[in-house]
């Protein structure tokens, strides 16, 4: 099965409410520009075992068409210079399980809108067809959070908004993950109009699932892209859910990257991990 270099987020981690993104080759996102980072953002970063090699400061573009200035790391996580200060160190947990103490709020109902208004952001009918396929393979599991999918313009008021974004190069999405409780709001995808709805599906299923909590599930070796490349820092890594493989899961839905011929479906190691965060 021939891959696409196509980077995303996902071993189970809930940490603070930061970007993910998954895109083809060009992993920038638009506007984006080197910058010098100072070495306590770095020192904060790693502690979170989050890669340092590569940080840069980048433009993220919301459903308005307006941007938020973000830092990025390993390609695709983005967060603010605050988020990152408060992010807690990891080096001393025992147990991280793939994710950290921050998740989604138990017994949630998560309202989620897919966008649909004008200036390329709102969603095609085939992305609109994706995120109802997506929202189906979580509210189907009968978690202890369930989605509430509506469509339209107005999305200020909802926990989430699913929406494209016509100037990013390449395909792909981006997310973030949970900070108090709360998923993270704004899930983008973009240059997947040429693929099937499957794999817009699985695109969008996997960024929801930065949102509720969820890093990549081949974040020691990035296997998926044709890598071998330890996402965490200093050789410290995450440990697996229980019951989940704590090798490769070549049919994750959180893999690093996804190929041309996703289903969009969770394996059954999806679903346990899912289980067992809620």
């Amino acid at each position: 099965m021939r891959k696409i270099k196509f980077s995303r987020i996902a071993l189970l981690l809930a940490g603070a409410s930061f970007f993910a993104c998954q895109t083809e080759q060009n992993e920038q996102l638009d506007n984006s520009a080197n910058s010098e980072v100072s070495t306590e953002l770095v020192a904060k970063l790693a502690d979170f075992d989050i890669n340092t090699s590569d940080v840069k400061k980048v433009e993220f573009v919301l459903p308005n068409g307006t941007t938020t200035s973000m830092y990025q790391m390993e390609g695709d996580i983005h967060m603010t210079e605050q988020q990152i200060k408060n992010l807690p160190s990891l080096q001393n947990v025992a147990a991280k399980n793939y994710h950290t103490n921050n998740l989604v709020a138990q017994n949630t109902v998560i309202d989620i809108i897919g966008y649909t208004g004008g200036g390329g952001f709102g969603l095609s009918n085939k992305g609109q067809t994706a995120l109802r396929w997506a929202v189906n393979n979580y509210n189907r599991l009968n978690l202890s959070i369930r989605f509430n999918l509506t469509f339209g313009t107005d999305y200020q008021p909802k926990d989430m908004v699913v929406y494209n974004n016509p100037n990013q190069n390449g395909g792909g999405g981006s997310a973030g993950f949970p900070t108090g409780g709360n998923p993270f709001k704004f899930v983008q995808i973009y240059g997947l109009e040429g693929f099937s709805t499957n794999v817009n599906e699985h695109v969008i299923t996997h960024e929801i699932g930065h949102s509720v909590g969820f890093r990549h599930t081949d974040y020691f070796s990035r296997q998926s892209c044709g890598q071998n490349t330890n996402e965490g820092s200093a050789g410290v890594g995450a440990n697996p859910i229980p019951g989940t493989p704590s090798g490769y899961d070549p049919t994750s839905i959180m893999l690093a990257c996804f190929s041309n011929n996703e289903d969009g479906e969770f394996n059954n190691n999806d679903i346990t991990a899912l289980n067992y965060l809620y």
